[in-house]
């Protein structure tokens, strides 16, 4: 995989605090990766227990800022900038972001990196198919 390590370390370490944010102390986080739908492309995941997302914000999420909760978010702190930051970094390496919600269920969000060459000037990285550790929500 080519990429660069750093954009990657940002792009899952704001998934990361969004879910030990929004996931009761219950719940649990996984964090893996899977090789993509697209041919070539590498989705790396995080995917929550928390509290889910109502599916008329989902469109809404990677927008600079937005917040679907504003009470809740002032209270937890951030800038409404994490997701931004995740899309961004995605789609300057070639791939994009998704999400998939369910109130009271959880939350899966990921995005996609080139597993080859693209040109952008990154450096070789090397993770394994289907790799997943799970993450305690303290």
């Amino acid at each position: 995989m080519f990429c660069d390590w750093k954009a990657v370390h940002q792009a899952l370490c704001n998934l990361l605090e969004n879910a030990i944010k929004y996931t009761p102390d219950s719940g649990t986080i996984t964090v893996g990766t899977r090789p993509d739908t697209r041919a070539g492309f590498v989705r790396f995941y995080v995917r929550d227990t928390g509290i889910g997302i109502p599916k008329e914000d989902l469109p809404r999420l990677f927008e600079r800022f937005y917040r679907v909760d504003k009470a809740r978010s002032r209270e937890l702190g951030g800038t409404g900038l994490g997701l931004a930051i995740v899309k961004h970094l995605a789609r300057s390496h070639g791939g994009d972001v998704a999400v998939e919600s369910e109130p009271g269920s959880g939350s899966t969000f990921s995005f996609t990196l080139p597993d080859h060459d693209n040109g952008i000037g990154a450096h070789p990285v090397s993770f394994s198919d289907h790799d997943e550790a799970p993450v305690a929500a303290s």
